[in-house]
């Protein structure tokens, strides 16, 4: 089938809370316009951390082509302004292809960067970077934070105390620009404006979320994942790597060294996910008013509309 000039200059993002089915509805949907998926999950692209990341399996993989999937280090740091200098290059070369490029994830500051932009917020040397996180190492995430609110007001209320990787971001900016990240992100314009950006969250009633939640946590203990974090743990990492917030390397550092029952371990990794799955929802609220906002149970009338809409 000929494609229209339209077609060629066609994103297609897939955003939605955690465990709500953006993975199987994107291949679902690149099978059916030749697509391929490009990764928009901020802990999605270590390479160590594939259990607890949910990435994409193999089999998905041999499916349909994915990118930036399990490609980083865990010992790197990794900005939202790097990974939209990776994604610009993997959208020209899939669309160059003759492929209709396919954004699926749950991190809303990525799907940011494609539908609004990012600020040109000043290089922060190496240097200057590495004190304030050698800052962090000493005083703690707690009192860090606390710091970043008095030379940053418009901060609080904006940033969570346990978002280190954004507490770290704006403390850097302020300290070393004097003007705060809030500033810096407005006026902003996305680069893709000249691109049809066709914009679906997956709006998932939050029973059934809970449901698909408990039930992925009960699959995701095995010895796989116990295998993964141990592994991890022998790296010694710096406690403001980003990595550590993947959600269930916390909780099973601790039951394997004896501080936690298996089961209590399940309730913490239920608990984190939901909260994390309630943020993400918040965000949307906030910053995706003008997205196809849809669901179904039934994956057929789902994928019907999904298709409708990007066509």
């Amino acid at each position: 089938m000929l494609r229209s000039n339209k077609d060629f200059k066609k994103i297609i993002l897939i955003a939605g809370p955690t465990a709500s089915g953006k993975s199987k509805i994107a291949i679902a949907l690149a099978k059916k316009i030749k697509g391929e998926i490009i990764n928009t999950d901020s802990m999605q692209v270590y390479k160590e951390i594939s259990v607890l990341s949910a990435r994409p399996k193999n089999k998905d993989l041999k499916i349909i082509k994915h990118h930036l999937y399990g490609f980083l280090s865990v010992k790197k740091n990794f900005s939202v302004g790097q990974w939209l200098k990776f994604v610009k290059k993997k959208i020209g070369q899939i669309i160059r292809r003759g492929k209709i490029p396919i954004l699926v994830g749950g991190t809303g500051l990525y799907f940011n960067a494609i539908t609004k932009g990012l600020s040109k917020i000043p290089i922060i040397p190496a240097k200057k970077r590495g004190q304030i996180r050698n800052l962090y190492e000493k005083i703690g995430r707690e009192r860090f934070y606390k710091k970043l609110l008095s030379i940053d007001p418009k901060c609080k209320n904006k940033i969570l105390p346990f978002d280190t990787q954004r507490i770290l971001r704006a403390y850097e900016v302020k300290k070393f620009t004097k003007k705060s990240l809030y500033d810096w992100v407005t006026n902003t314009k996305s680069e893709f404006n000249k691109y049809t950006v066709i914009k679906i969250y997956l709006d998932i009633p939050r029973e059934k979320l809970l449901k698909r939640i408990y039930f992925r946590t009960t699959k995701l203990l095995n010895k796989n994942c116990f295998s993964e974090v141990r592994k991890f743990n022998k790296l010694n990492l710096k406690s403001s790597l980003s990595v550590n917030n993947i959600i269930g390397i916390k909780e099973i550092k601790d039951y394997l060294a004896g501080n936690c029952t298996l089961s209590r371990t399940e309730e913490l990794i239920n608990i984190r996910t939901r909260q994390y799955a309630k943020r993400q929802s918040t965000w949307a609220r906030g910053h995706m008013k003008n997205w196809n906002k849809l669901y179904y149970d039934d994956f057929s009338i789902l994928f019907k509309k999904i298709l409708k809409l990007s066509s």
